[in-house]
């Protein structure tokens, strides 16, 4: 890298990844939900994925048990951690509230669900034990949440799972992907210990379909189900690409999260791409200490893919925004010196119904800087599906019943990820819970 930011100080990483959105007191939790109005037809639960009973979770906050209230958004969504922390509630419960009819603040549901649940980890974490067990197993390829929640609902029925993850840390994106001012590894794995103590077991550092066949675990078990999300980012195709300081965006996430030596950050950066991990990426490289981040997207601001919160957190931040751009090429002798991008247009819709860009004519710059993070959207793992025998895949995904999560071939089942082609976490949740009471159906009648 040819001029990296100052390190940071274990304290200035502490502060600078500081949490953006702190938890309630108990009395201001207390406070909020009593500003419910516990509609009969609940809106909020039938808008989220999961339909987490939300009147009656938030009820019990009212009436000073926190622990029924986790146990409520548990018995519904066995991640109800992480998705108070992740969920775009803005468009799914909150922005779903009755408040918002009156022109009134609508419910912090989020935040009341985060209170339930920062309790509940705080207050001895378990659950009921696992129904009588029925000599059943099933594989789980992939740890992230797909799986997990697979896992949980299976354990709730007696069935055995194993979970395979090919990383050393199980959580998936959770524990690897998210910004850590958002959600932090450990508290990922807070939530793992938990679908661990239902019964689940994790082998984690084992790459499926090559250290183990997946003949050997269609021998083994009774049914698989398939949560390995996505693939590398995809690359840009464009000429210096293979120069030092060029790095998939879910790679420097992964790392400034997980590794102990935190890694550097250029001093000015590019991030290439506008969707929600790119948004993670660029924040993430201003807290490590980037004087100078510019985000590059090939589409204007009505077309960003990223939530409209996220878009805000940028701009907080200081992040500048190309629109209608696209790196050209990267340019540098030995390592990135600066990106050439080519001014683009927006044409008629393309097959996805959104106007296409397209280069305009001879319209050509160059921003310079040290550091370029690519952030185009995840590959598909299509060489991984076509080991699973008779499993259906379309366009790079796995094609389900979409309400049993079983695939063409009976014995397989998927979700998340490498079904949706990358959604929420909560999206995610909601499609290993139906994968697991399909699997359970489907073994236990």
């Amino acid at each position: 890298m040819r001029q990296a930011a100052p390190p940071l100080s274990a304290a200035d990483f502490e502060g600078n990844f500081a949490e953006i959105h702190p938890p309630l007191a108990p009395q201001a939790a207390i406070a909020e939900a009593n500003r419910c109005l516990f509609c009969f037809d609940a809106p909020c639960a039938t808008a989220c994925p999961t339909h987490i009973d939300v009147p009656r979770f938030i009820k019990k906050i009212s009436s000073g048990n926190p622990r029924g209230s986790a146990l409520t958004i548990l018995d519904a969504n066995i991640l109800g951690l992480s998705c108070s922390r992740v969920c775009p509630v803005d468009v799914l419960c909150e922005g779903a509230c009755v408040m918002h009819h009156d022109h009134k603040a609508p419910i912090e549901i989020g935040r009341l669900q985060r209170h339930a649940m920062d309790y509940f980890y705080a207050h001895g974490p378990r659950l009921a034990a696992a129904g009588r067990e029925t000599g059943k197993r099933v594989a789980a390829i992939g740890g992230g949440p797909a799986s997990l929640a697979c896992a949980a609902e299976l354990r709730r029925r007696g069935v055995a799972v194993t979970v395979f993850d090919a990383r050393p840390l199980p959580g998936g994106l959770n524990t690897y992907g998210i910004a850590d001012y958002k959600f932090r590894p450990a508290d990922s794995l807070r939530e793992v210990e938990l679908v661990r103590s239902m019964g689940v077991e994790f082998r984690c550092g084992v790459q499926v379909g090559s250290q183990v066949a997946i003949e050997e675990l269609e021998r083994e078990f009774n049914a698989i189900f398939v949560g390995v999300g996505l693939g590398p980012t995809e690359a840009l195709g464009v000429p210096g690409e293979q120069l030092a300081g060029v790095v998939d965006a879910l790679r420097f996430i992964a790392e400034y999260k997980t590794a102990e030596a935190k890694p550097r950050v250029g001093r000015r950066v590019v991030v290439v791409g506008a969707g929600n991990t790119a948004i993670d990426a660029a924040t993430a490289a201003v807290r490590l200490g980037a004087e100078e981040v510019t985000i590059v997207y090939r589409r204007g601001e009505r077309e960003m893919p990223a939530f409209k919160y996220e878009y805000e957190i940028a701009k907080q931040d200081g992040i500048r925004f190309e629109w209608l751009a696209q790196p050209a090429a990267i340019h540098g002798a030995t390592c990135v010196e600066g990106v050439e991008c080519a001014r683009m247009e927006l044409g008629p819709p393309d097959a996805t119904g959104r106007r296409a860009p397209r280069p305009a004519p001879g319209v050509v710059f160059r921003l310079d800087c040290d550091m370029v993070i690519t952030s185009i959207g995840q590959s598909r793992l299509v060489a991984f599906l076509r080991q699973c025998r008779g499993v259906r895949v379309e366009s790079g995904r796995v094609v389900v019943n979409p309400r049993t999560g079983q695939t063409a071939n009976p014995k397989y089942f998927a979700g998340g990820d490498c079904v949706n082609g990358g959604r929420e976490v909560v999206d995610a949740v909601a499609e290993g819970k139906r994968a697991g009471q399909g699997i359970a159906q489907w073994l236990l009648g």
